[in-house]
């Protein structure tokens, strides 16, 4: 299956000196061409899609889609008859035990999660509760265990396992700066060993520095952001809004999309484990970060975690098996 096609943006912005995640933007289009095929004009389009916020890149078309990539084909809606898994927050109180648990893994907390991350993941229901139909997920800030800031990971891991599905997931997301809500997926056992040889699929990450742009991203061993390497694609959203955010993973490939509209695809090229690990079962994550390598890099706007602090709301969560 080919790499879904995209129209980027325009390379009169390209600057071969930008940095890029810690990589030259020239260095990380060098590596496209000589790992991916792609031919130079192309890969310089792929880092500036990637990374549009750096080249100060505009829209070639207006609102949902514009800042990156173009949105391709719609979806065909997933069947009713094939839900194996759904949370429809129709309760009030803590997250559904049957369905969640808190990642508070002491050891992540401490090393803020390889990100540098501020925030200390509770299991307080001040940071994670659902009422109203809604899960809610809130950075708040606050002092814990040497942290300025909590907020809550929650985990499908043992209750939701799936291998090749599709995942939607309707949520609304925070803006502040310093921002990071996360909607991804990890595998559910080790089996070539640390992150990130058994891969990492992110359905959406928004940045608050970088307001108005989810991505859609894997890393594997041959493809990580550590090298420089991953691969992904951003769409511009009204992240305040509701959308679907949501993968459909199967053999082939795993395809990205919001509201049913595909923006991107990383398919199976053949090769091995390294470049394609996706071949065991998964579970869901859902966690608002707070600063961070990524999240932080413009800074944190420390006031807006005050008072009723920063919130992810998710209206549902739905997992479908591929037949």
């Amino acid at each position: 299956m080919a790499e879904f096609p995209v129209k980027f943006v325009s390379l009169e912005r390209w600057a071969p000196d930008t940095d890029c995640d810690g990589h030259r933007a020239e260095d990380r289009a060098q590596w496209l061409v000589e790992n991916r095929g792609q031919s130079l004009e192309e890969a310089r389009r792929s880092v500036m899609a990637e990374f549009p916020g750096k080249f100060g890149a505009e829209p070639e078309n207006p609102g949902l889609g514009g800042h990156a990539v173009e949105f391709g084909d719609t979806l065909e809606p997933a069947d009713p008859a094939i839900l194996v898994c759904s949370d429809e927050f129709e309760y009030t109180g803590p997250p559904d035990p049957a369905k969640w648990s808190y990642d508070t893994a002491t050891s992540g907390n401490e090393s803020g999660w390889g990100n540098h991350e501020l925030q200390w993941y509770t299991d307080s229901s001040e940071n994670a509760w659902v009422a109203d139909g809604v899960l809610r997920i809130c950075a708040r800030k606050e002092d814990c265990n040497g942290k300025g800031y909590t907020s809550a990971k929650l985990v499908s891991k043992g209750n939701g396992d799936w291998q090749y599905c599709r995942v939607e997931v309707r949520a609304k997301l925070p803006t502040a700066l310093g921002t990071w809500p996360a909607i991804w997926m990890l595998p559910s056992e080790e089996l070539h060993g640390c992150w990130p040889k058994d891969g990492e699929i992110d359905i959406m990450e928004h940045v608050g520095m970088d307001c108005g742009q989810v991505h859609g991203t894997v890393h594997t061993e041959k493809y990580n952001h550590m090298k420089g390497t991953q691969v992904g694609r951003s769409v511009a959203v009204l992240p305040s809004e509701w959308h679907v955010y949501g993968v459909e993973w199967s053999e082939d490939a795993i395809v990205f999309f919001v509201d049913g509209r595909r923006y991107h695809q990383f398919a199976h090229d053949g090769g091995g484990w390294e470049a394609w690990p996706f071949d065991h079962p998964f579970h869901l994550i859902l966690n608002v970060a707070v600063g961070g390598d990524w999240g932080g890099a413009k800074g944190v706007d420390m006031g807006a975690f005050s008072g009723h602090g920063q919130v992810m709301e998710v209206e549902w969560v739905r997992v479908y098996s591929r037949s």
